[in-house]
């Protein structure tokens, strides 16, 4: 059975990364067609990329340390890794939904 899924996990792998480049293969050729430079177009400027990564990050921080506080202070359950896992993600989520926000407001500022 462990052979088994060696080879699989193996294959599995494999596929993804045969697939990941075909698509991209395609989605080149199809920019070629367009009359489009593929170098040009995924060299995209991205502005509030940083934004979006610094306010992921500062909601996944805040999310462990309401964790913590919560199983340490509040539960006193030591063992609760789906706790924490959840304050990560709504931590995470938080921050991202204020990075549109912000993105927002910048846009219609400046169309506005």
């Amino acid at each position: 059975m462990e052979e088994m899924m060696v080879l699989i996990g193996f294959l599995g792998f494999f596929a993804m990364v045969f697939g990941i480049w075909y698509l991209r293969s395609r989605e080149n050729m199809a920019l070629i067609d367009r009359g489009m430079n593929p170098r040009d177009v995924n060299s995209r400027p991205a502005p509030y990329k940083s934004l979006k990564v610094g306010l992921l990050l500062l909601g996944s921080g805040l999310g462990l340390a309401v964790a913590y506080f919560i199983t340490q202070y509040v539960l006193h359950d030591y063992e609760n890794p789906a706790l924490w896992f959840a304050f990560i993600g709504i931590g995470g989520g938080l921050g991202l939904i204020a990075s549109y926000k912000v993105e927002k407001k910048e846009l219609l500022d400046k169309n506005g």
